[in-house]
């Protein structure tokens, strides 16, 4: 019986456990986690100083206003920021981590097949470098004028603009996650797209799952590897025997 998205999400947490695999995921890790930390203590500090300057045009004879604005202003400017940040700073990191996020990648693929690891040097990681990095430029390429449309539909419709939100950021973070292994075997990303897109179903709920647990503080440290575990499984598994070979 065929898995679903969440399923394969979940698998990624016993993935990035695995004897052989855990020196592979502690630089996506560690570039997460500096980055992640970082950019939120940076936003966190922008937040108070954005909530105090509007708690301030209040008159002080007007205390009890100003204690509820605060009390609305704090968790509605946490969650907004959350949303939007954890596609952004995301992005970010996977630009960055982008050849160590396809080592990865390449490695579970090998350990969940019963091939051996390897132990390719860096100047095979080098040389991967330019490939990676172009195939990052044309997802950027692909969600930029979307990411501004939606962004847009964020802020002009309140409920439908969050949700809409939400579902683009699915659609991305499966894409994201799941292009490692399609680029690992040179499909490109048109193609892989087009593929993708035969399952959507489990793509989407997938890419529901990391944004969800993007938003989890500290969990959301480990999301990159735990993904890219989770979207090579779900390609071993359901993706790689469905791919039809390309018309020459």
């Amino acid at each position: 019986m065929s898995a679903g998205g969440v399923h394969y999400f979940f698998e990624g947490f016993s993935l990035i456990k695995t004897k052989g695999l855990k020196r592979f995921v502690f630089v996506p890790l560690t570039i997460n986690l500096l980055l992640f930390s970082v950019a939120f203590y940076f936003l966190f500090g922008q937040i108070e100083v954005g909530i105090t300057y509007v708690i301030n045009l209040v008159p002080d004879w007007l205390g009890w206003i100003k204690t509820g604005i605060s009390f609305i202003l704090w968790p509605l400017a946490v969650i907004s920021v959350l949303l939007i940040f954890a596609l952004v700073f995301g992005t970010l990191a996977n630009w960055i981590a982008a050849p160590f996020n396809g080592v990865l990648s390449e490695k579970v693929e090998r350990h969940l097949t019963g091939q051996d690891l390897g132990d390719e040097g860096v100047m095979a990681l080098i040389k991967d470098i330019p490939r990676t990095i172009g195939r990052e430029v044309s997802k950027l390429a692909w969600y930029l004028p979307r990411a501004i449309g939606f962004l847009l539909l964020f802020f002009l419709l309140p409920i439908i603009g969050q949700v809409l939100w939400f579902l683009f950021n699915a659609w991305m973070m499966a894409i994201q996650y799941c292009d490692y292994p399609y680029d690992n075997h040179k499909v490109d990303f048109t193609r892989m797209r087009m593929h993708l897109g035969e399952h959507k179903g489990k793509a989407m709920t997938f890419g529901m799952m990391v944004n969800v647990f993007s938003l989890i503080p500290v969990v959301n440290f480990i999301v990159m590897p735990v993904a890219i575990c989770g979207a090579t499984s779900m390609w071993v598994n359901e993706l790689k025997n469905t791919l039809a070979k390309p018309k020459h």
